[in-house]
């Protein structure tokens, strides 16, 4: 079955960095767009970054909610059927629950908390 395991989630000061690993099992990694997204309590979830699945890491695109553009990085490893998302200069509002999404697949979320 398809699983999706996230980690690296945390508390850090803010201005501080983490790095969210998703690993992917049960699919073709390398033919699916992967995206993050996130809720914070009393919060709908929210979409934070996307990457696409061209085959080719040169050519996947990638794309940002506006409030961790130029903090936030979405990358994937094929060979590992792993996605990331690097994210530094985090701030308190980036506190929440981010998951690994792909298709009609979740993860189970990893807390991240960043304290003022």
């Amino acid at each position: 079955q398809v699983q999706l395991v996230e980690s690296g989630g945390g508390l850090v000061q803010a201005g501080g960095s983490l790095r969210l690993s998703c690993a992917a099992s049960g699919i073709i990694f390398s033919i699916h767009a992967m995206d993050w997204y996130r809720q914070a309590p009393g919060k709908q979830r929210e979409l934070v970054a996307t990457i696409s699945s061209r085959g080719i890491p040169s050519r996947d695109t990638t794309n940002y909610a506006d409030p961790v553009k130029g903090r936030f990085t979405i990358f994937r490893d094929n060979t590992k059927n792993m996605v990331y998302l690097q994210m530094n200069s985090l701030k308190p509002e980036d506190t929440a629950v981010y998951y690994c999404h792909s298709s009609v697949y979740w993860g189970q979320g990893t807390q991240v908390t960043v304290s003022s």
